[in-house]
């Protein structure tokens, strides 16, 4: 059996974290110079469905289907489409 330099290793993963540590201040002081606030964040993606589109969940199927406002997906068995898209009033649900 080959014996491993152990202490090699720690002082090896040790130096690491030490670095990612130094490199997190130093985000944080580059953030607090340029006035920003909170954590790192990227930008808020768009979720839902498009302007004038409803939104349908079916949990048989695990996934999501967008179609034209008042309409509904396909009847196809099993028929277990759920209304994600809160609609307006101008909008009411479609009858089943």
């Amino acid at each position: 059996m080959k014996r491993r330099n152990y202490g090699f290793d720690r002082r090896r993963r040790e130096d690491l974290r030490r670095a990612k540590q130094e490199a997190k201040t130093q985000r944080k002081t580059d953030r607090e110079a340029s006035g920003s606030v909170g954590p790192e964040m990227g930008e808020a993606q768009t979720t839902g469905a498009p302007e004038g589109m409803w939104e349908w969940f079916s949990a048989s199927r695990a996934r999501t289907l967008a179609t034209p406002a008042r309409t509904r997906p396909p009847a196809d068995p099993p028929d277990d489409w759920i209304l994600l898209t809160e609609a307006s009033e101008e909008e009411a649900a479609p009858e089943a």
